[in-house]
């Protein structure tokens, strides 16, 4: 599981759902939660929290000008990949901060992976879950 740190900077709810942004390392990522301000204490702007997301949810792009619906875009570069028969774990590093994507080994070889690269991380909103910060 990749797990950030960040700062809300924003929050829009209606009914029983919030879009929460949060940035990271400089990065802003987007956050769908069932959650409200007003039914959960630590949805507040300013408040850190942790972003969890799961590794076989981080698609990997090398294009950056792509008309796309995903609105977490990472730039990274690959620092390592790991590749097996089927899948391929590919360590990223934006900043300070490392994640990890696992995808097809087939995918590695079709985009030409390979360290050094720099590459968009993608993550659907709907992806990325929110903790508090302990």
């Amino acid at each position: 599981m990749n797990t950030l740190t960040g700062t809300i900077t924003a929050i829009q709810s209606h009914d029983n759902l919030s879009l929460v942004k949060v940035l990271s390392d400089s990065v802003n990522f987007t956050s769908i939660v069932l959650d409200t301000p007003a039914t959960t204490d630590y949805l507040t702007i300013g408040n850190t929290v942790q972003l969890l997301f799961k590794e076989t949810e981080v698609i990997i792009a090398k294009n950056f000008d792509i008309a796309i619906s995903v609105q977490n875009r990472i730039p990274c570069n690959i620092r390592s990949i790991v590749s097996g028969v089927i899948l391929s774990q590919v360590n990223l590093s934006f900043g300070a901060t490392m994640i990890s994507s696992v995808i097809t080994t087939n995918a590695v070889k079709q985009l030409g992976l390979k360290e050094n690269d720099t590459v968009l991380a993608l993550i659907k909103t709907n992806e990325v879950s929110l903790s508090p910060h302990d």
